[in-house]
């Protein structure tokens, strides 16, 4: 294959989360393969130093690039619509992270020729928009192995635990995680940009841990590395990823759907009892098989010489671009102005939640004013949104 030149697009590429550092390892991985990516965002900052301390180029305004890119790699939708429409002769692909966030919706555009998936939640948002199935291609989310090295054989009983993951806050679901451990005897730490405690070398933190509560990316490190991990966030409660499930757990790639259960002390420290020092060392040699991105990295050169290959041979007539723009827009202005039918769903669905929670705990309307708890539910909306 010749070097590709590819315009990555992402929301940001400032603090050390989800796809800003996916976008990082991604155009690295492809760089050392020989070819040109460069990453765009409006909004720069940590990550984006990271790539552009890589010799990859890093730029806020599409103005500034003076080739045309081979293809475009797209994240979320308001920047991948920008750099296509910038770039009228380039195809592209979109990338879907996540079943709930605004920014995952996947714009429907001619010349987005391959939509890529990286679990099922998010396959069945793709399927949901209408996308057709010979367009989808699935990708499941890995770790870089070279980087995540196995650590020394776990102790017979955890002795440090992590919660390793952004969303992590004191006002939310770590008390509970906090006393289950301490009744375990297990010393725990939390790593992430909600307490202010960003992570930047987790490949040299996670080793120190035996036990780590992660979800998604964040818990396949950990898998990698061969800590005993549970699926866990601010959404919900998993499990202990073990030899049974890990072949369920991985095309839900370990996250929202895996978190099943009630963050309750009792739910918690039964998970933590089912540590198995041989079963974590198991699941981690078989996620070092089945997880390593540079296996993902030759998928998605894959797809990206489809793409390529398939443009040259049928490029889309200006017209249904047009079509394809103002309906993409129609869905926008929906959002903006908070009509948008899935969001409206989302806010029934949450105030549900939260007028039984208030139910429950018998909290009249006078009252819930002043207690914090019922309305937790308020920041799930924050992050979906």
């Amino acid at each position: 294959m010749k070097p590709l030149e590819i315009l990555i697009t992402n929301n940001t590429l400032a603090d050390r989360a989800g796809t800003e550092l996916y976008v990082r390892d991604v155009a690295i991985s492809l760089k050392n393969r020989g070819h040109k990516p460069v990453a765009y965002s409006q909004i720069l900052g940590e990550v984006a130093d990271e790539i552009r301390a890589a010799e990859i180029p890093v730029v806020d305004d599409l103005k500034k690039l003076t080739k045309v890119p081979d293809l475009i790699h797209g994240h979320h939708n308001l920047e991948t619509m920008t750099a296509l429409l910038h770039f009228p002769n380039s195809p592209g692909i979109f990338y879907c992270h996540g079943y709930v966030p605004w920014q995952e919706q996947p714009p429907v555009f001619p010349r987005i020729l391959r939509y890529i998936a990286v679990d099922h939640a998010c396959l069945d948002r793709l399927h949901e928009t209408g996308i057709h199935p010979n367009r989808i291609r699935v990708i499941y989310n890995f770790a870089d192995l070279k980087r995540f090295l196995p650590r020394k054989p776990l102790p017979p009983q955890p002795r440090k635990a992590l919660v390793f993951s952004n969303y992590a806050h004191e006002s939310d679901y770590l008390p509970v995680i906090r006393k289950a451990c301490k009744r375990a005897g297990i010393e725990l730490n939390v790593a992430g940009i909600g307490l202010g405690r960003p992570c930047r070398q987790p490949e040299t933190l996670l080793p120190e841990y035996d036990l780590v509560f992660a979800k998604a990316r964040a818990a396949i490190e950990a898998l990698a590395v061969g800590c005993a991990v549970i699926t866990c966030d601010h959404s919900g409660f998993g499990s202990m990823v073990t030899t049974r499930n890990l072949d369920a757990f991985r095309p839900l790639n370990f996250g929202l759907r895996t978190l099943t259960r009630p963050m309750e002390l009792k739910v918690i420290f039964e998970e933590i009892a089912c540590y198995n020092p041989r079963d974590a060392e198991a699941v981690s040699r078989r996620i070092r098989t089945i997880a390593n991105m540079e296996d993902a990295i030759d998928q998605l050169l894959v797809i990206y010489q489809e793409v390529i290959t398939e443009f040259e041979q049928t490029k889309p007539a200006r017209e249904t671009e047009e079509e394809a723009v103002a309906a993409y827009l129609g869905w926008l202005s929906a959002l903006v102005k908070g009509t948008e039918p899935r969001l409206l769903n989302l806010c029934d669905k949450l105030q549900q939640e939260n007028k039984a929670l208030k139910v429950t705990m018998g909290i009249t309307q006078d009252t819930a004013d002043r207690k914090a708890k019922p309305w937790k539910n308020l920041k799930r909306l924050w992050n979906s949104i």
